[in-house]
C-alpha cells in the first residue's frame, strides 16, 4: 500500500452512531444526552434548558422515543402536592447505559482507525 501523506495533526476520521427505528431515528448522541439530563435533573424542562433546546423539542424527542418502544423510556407525573416530575424508567436507564457504552466503543473505533489510516 502506498504511504499516505497525511498527518494526525491535520486529519482524523469522524462519524456519528445512531440507532434507526423502523419509522424514525430512535437514539443518537443528542437523545442520549437528553436522557442523561432527564436522569440527572428529574425534569424535561431542566434537561432541555441544559442543552439549549426548547421544551417542545425535548418533549417531542421523548415522545418519539417512547412511541417506538413497547416499554416507555421516560415517565412523567404532572402536578400534585409535590409537583410534577420526570424519571427514566428501568428500560430508559438500560437504554442509557447500553447506548452510552456503545458510544464509547464507537469513539475508540474511530480513534483506532484514524491511527491505522494515518500511521
Amino acid at each position: 500500500m502506498k504511504e499516505l501523506l497525511l498527518t494526525p495533526e491535520s486529519f482524523r476520521l469522524d462519524g456519528r452512531l445512531w440507532l434507526q427505528g423502523p419509522a424514525d431515528r430512535f437514539l443518537g448522541i443528542g437523545r442520549l444526552e437528553l436522557l442523561g439530563h432527564i436522569a440527572e435533573t428529574g425534569s424535561i424542562s431542566k434537561a432541555a434548558q441544559a442543552m439549549g433546546m426548547s421544551y417542545k423539542k425535548a418533549w417531542d424527542l421523548v415522545n418519539s422515543m417512547n412511541a417506538q418502544v413497547n416499554t416507555p423510556l421516560v415517565s412523567t407525573q404532572t402536578g400534585g402536592s409535590h409537583g410534577g416530575g420526570t424519571v427514566l424508567t428501568p428500560a430508559g436507564r438500560q437504554v442509557l447505559e447500553v447506548f452510552s457504552a456503545a458510544q464509547v466503543r464507537f469513539q475508540e473505533f474511530i480513534q483506532q482507525e484514524t491511527e491505522r489510516l494515518l500511521g
